[in-house]
């Protein structure tokens, strides 16, 4: 938030299998996610783009983990926000969607995603009106959904 630059990394590895085909397309699209603070994620491309068995359908996809980014960084800057205003939240849960889909130049994109928070307060909530000022705020300071072409709705 302080409007440095900051460079961010991630490890993503596969390997071909033992015995697995590889230019008739079957093989294995699992893989993992390593992180600079240890974390390590099972990855593979989703079951919608790659038909079982070559997808992993337990690990986590890439259109899932972009869903949860944004959720993710909205979250974020809304806790920061209603701490600086004082609100105690106690718990905040997001089932958040994406939608993935042909774009207007027919290419395939995240092009919605919708957002909902479910949080619980310490105390009486804030107003209608000040949960949505404090969720435009998160939304206007979340550099993930600064930086989709797709649209990124809050419900809740």
């Amino acid at each position: 938030m302080n409007g440095k630059k900051s460079e961010h990394f991630a490890k993503v590895s596969w390997t071909r299998g033992r015995g697995e085909k590889f230019s008739d397309s079957q093989y294995s699209r699992a893989h993992t996610w390593q992180f600079d603070g240890g974390a390590t994620v099972a990855a593979s491309s989703s079951p919608h783009s790659v038909p079982l068995p070559y997808s992993a359908a337990e690990n986590v996809d890439p259109e899932e983990a972009f869903v949860a980014a944004i959720a993710s960084c909205h979250m974020l800057f809304f806790l920061h926000f209603a701490a600086k205003a004082g609100l105690v939240v106690e718990s905040y849960t997001d089932n958040a969607a994406g939608v993935l889909e042909a774009d207007k130049h027919g290419r395939m994109a995240i092009t919605k995603i919708t957002l909902r928070p479910q949080i619980k307060f310490k105390e009486d909530g804030p107003s209608r009106q000040d949960m949505d000022a404090l969720h435009a705020r998160a939304h206007q300071f979340c550099f993930l959904a600064n930086s989709v072409r797709g649209e990124v709705v809050v419900e809740g």
